[in-house]
């Protein structure tokens, strides 16, 4: 069960009426009254991220959001999508006739603090385009996808600058929270090919014995690194805001892409960029 799920306890999107502004504070009543089920979740508030405008039906827009709520003694940040046109306000927005659910077409820009330092993996910061990455090494979407985008940002670092975000898949396979920490000291040490080279990895994905998996890093690429080097509180403290990072941009699945700050659903425009020979 996702953490949305275990906040909500409901599936069923509601819709109410509101004044022609919507406010923080309208919108958080609306969290407050019809979405979130559970007693023990307090809604605090609520930061609204992007609004889109739905150009199929005129007067609709979507508010990208992130619901504040505090959950067993702990701030969270949900991602929540809602729909406004004029006085109606409801999460679930679907065309019956094409089968379009517009809760899954909408992700808000990047934030241009999240194009920093720590985060360039290949490529160039002034490069003609940003593409912004948020994968699992064990991911097999991204295994087909990452390694490509990556390969072509060595290869055309005045093309593409490549800021990657680890966004380990712990429950579908376990052994990502380890190398993803594996990766974060690689990058730490400056070899950021080690990221890449961990995408080729054969391993069993439920593994969770650190010392199995440095050993099976260490064979596959040479890079060694300790068991007290991936356990320092720096280390998951910069995966955990790697997460947050998620978060902020409502995104829950890997690989998500964003290119020149634009949500790339399709997961292929970087290829339409790549020079021409």
């Amino acid at each position: 069960m996702s953490l949305m799920s275990k906040l909500l306890m409901s599936t069923i999107a509601a819709t109410v009426t509101l004044s022609a502004a919507v406010t923080d504070k309208e919108l958080t009543k609306y969290f407050k009254r019809f979405i979130v089920k559970n007693h023990a979740v307090k809604v605090t508030g609520v930061e609204v991220l992007d609004v889109r405008k739905i150009t199929e039906y005129p007067g609709w827009e979507a508010y990208l959001t992130n619901m504040k709520v505090k959950f067993n003694g702990k701030d969270i940040s949900a991602p929540q999508t809602v729909f406004v046109n004029g006085s109606l306000m409801t999460t679930g927005l679907v065309d019956i006739k094409t089968n379009k659910d517009y809760g899954k077409e909408f992700k808000p820009k990047v934030l241009a603090t999240l194009y920093d330092d720590a985060h360039l993996l290949f490529g160039n910061r002034d490069a003609k385009h940003k593409v912004m990455i948020f994968s699992d090494p064990q991911c097999p979407f991204c295994i087909e996808i990452v390694p490509d985008i990556m390969n072509e940002a060595r290869l055309h670092p005045e093309t593409f600058a490549v800021y990657y975000y680890h966004l380990p898949l712990m429950r579908i396979h376990p052994v990502s929270e380890i190398l993803v920490r594996v990766m974060h000291v690689a990058q730490e040490k400056g070899q950021n090919n080690i990221v890449e080279k961990l995408y080729s990895l054969e391993i069993d994905p439920r593994e969770t014995n650190v010392d199995k998996v440095l050993v099976a890093v260490k064979k596959h690429s040479g890079f060694v690194v300790t068991k007290a080097e991936i356990d320092a509180k720096s280390v998951k403290d910069a995966i955990r805001e790697d997460q947050a990072a998620a978060a902020k941009m409502m995104v829950s699945g890997t690989p998500t892409i964003f290119v020149d700050g634009d949500w790339d659903k399709g997961r292929e425009k970087f290829k339409s960029l790549i020079p021409k020979k």
